[in-house]
């Protein structure tokens, strides 16, 4: 369990730890994930709502950054330094740049809710709508 008054070096080491193995960023032992990329709704250990966790588009914005520019890069050099026909784009080139876009996904969107989370991290200024909308969906849910 991560302590309130833990220092930046063992925040960032629980952070990366949760995001990895998609455990829950508060007990560090419930699964923060029921499907592929699906949130639990709470986590079935500590009850933690991942009501806070609003990742959006940011897995997809890493993913890309990380993996797909340099790929890029090599497909442009293979093609250049080679010109294989385009069959062979076809076999190396797009499913490595597939594969390695869509398989981080997890782990970074995991790292992002698990930094939302220790960080508190919120949007300035919507504090009472986010607590509004969450009261509404919970009314709702009744």
């Amino acid at each position: 369990m991560l302590d309130q008054d833990a220092t930046p070096k063992s925040k960032g080491q629980w952070i990366f730890r949760c995001g990895l193995k998609g455990l829950c960023p508060r007990c560090g032992k419930g699964p923060m994930f029921r499907k592929w990329l699906k949130l639990q709704d709470t986590c079935p250990t500590c009850g933690l709502n991942y009501n806070f966790a609003a990742p959006d588009d940011g897995p997809a914005f890493f993913s890309l950054c990380i993996v797909a520019f340099p790929l890029t890069f090599f497909a442009v050099w293979l093609q250049v330094a080679y010109e294989p026909p385009f069959w062979v784009h076809l076999l190396t080139s797009f499913p490595l740049l597939g594969i390695g876009c869509v398989v981080p996904l997890q782990y970074i969107k995991g790292w992002l809710v698990a930094s939302q989370y220790v960080n508190k991290a919120q949007e300035a200024g919507t504090e009472k709508l986010w607590a509004d909308l969450h009261a509404r969906a919970e009314r709702k849910g009744d």
